[in-house]
C-alpha cells in the first residue's frame, strides 16, 4: 500500500518565506517604477513652466516700445518694468509689463504683473506707479490687485545688459532719447532652488531685434 507523503510544516514555512520575499522585491520594484514616473513627470511639468516662462519673457522685451518722455526699461535689482506694445480690440496699445521675485508660504516664484490697455500718458504713469506697489507687495493699491500670476520657483535673479561689447550689471532707467538707450542685448540669470526638477543657475540671452525700436 502505497502512502502519500505531504509538505512537513519546516516545508510550508521555507515556502512561505520565499513568497514573502518575492512579493516584497515585487512591491520594491513597483515603488521604484512608480518614484521614477513621478520625478520624471515633475521633471517634465518643470521643463515646459520653464519654456513657456522664457517665451513669455522674450515676447515681453521684443515688445519693448518707445513713448516720447517716459521709461522705456527699469531695474532696480529687484523689479524689472518695461512699456511694450500690444493690440487690443484691433486698435494699437502700450502695455506696463514687471518682473520680480514674490514671496509665497513655500519659496519665493518668479512673477510677471501687466497693466490694462494703455493708450494716454497720464495712464502709462499710473500703471508703471502701480507696477512699483505690486512688487512691494502693496495691497492698498488695487490697481495692482489681480493683475499679476506667480510663473515659477525662484531664488534670485540677475540681469546683465550687452552695450559697447560688454556685458555689465543691469542698472537703472533707459529711455529712447537716443537710438543706443536701449541695451543691445539683456543677460538673464535665474537661480533655480533645490529640488526634484530643475536646480541650479540658468542663463538666457536676449538679443535686441536689428530694427528700430517701434514709435507709440
Amino acid at each position: 500500500m502505497n502512502r502519500q507523503r505531504g509538505f512537513t510544516l519546516i516545508e510550508l514555512m521555507v515556502a512561505v518565506a520565499v513568497m514573502a520575499m518575492l512579493a516584497l522585491m515585487s512591491w520594491r520594484g513597483i515603488e521604484s517604477m512608480a518614484s521614477a514616473q513621478e520625478h520624471n513627470r515633475a521633471r517634465g511639468d518643470a521643463v515646459l513652466t520653464l519654456q513657456t516662462t522664457l517665451s513669455q519673457w522674450s515676447a515681453d522685451l521684443d515688445g519693448i516700445t518707445r513713448l516720447d518722455g517716459t521709461s522705456t526699461i527699469d531695474w532696480d535689482g529687484r523689479l524689472l518694468r518695461i512699456t511694450r506694445r500690444g493690440v487690443d480690440d484691433l486698435r494699437p496699445v502700450i502695455y506696463v509689463v514687471a518682473w520680480t521675485l514674490r514671496t509665497q508660504a513655500d519659496g519665493s516664484y518668479w512673477s510677471r504683473w501687466q497693466s490694462a490697455p494703455l493708450t494716454r500718458r497720464d495712464e502709462w504713469q499710473a500703471a508703471w506707479a502701480s507696477a512699483a506697489a505690486w512688487a512691494q507687495g502693496d495691497a492698498a493699491d488695487s490697481a495692482a490687485r489681480g493683475l499679476d500670476v506667480s510663473l515659477m520657483p525662484v531664488d534670485s535673479w540677475q540681469l546683465y545688459y550687452f552695450r559697447n561689447d560688454t556685458w555689465s550689471p543691469a542698472v537703472g532707467a533707459a529711455t529712447l532719447a537716443s537710438a543706443n538707450a536701449l541695451p543691445d542685448g539683456v543677460r538673464l540669470v535665474l537661480n533655480l532652488p533645490p529640488g526634484p526638477a530643475l536646480t541650479g543657475l540658468l542663463s538666457r540671452d536676449w538679443v535686441r531685434p536689428s530694427s528700430s525700436i517701434p514709435k507709440t
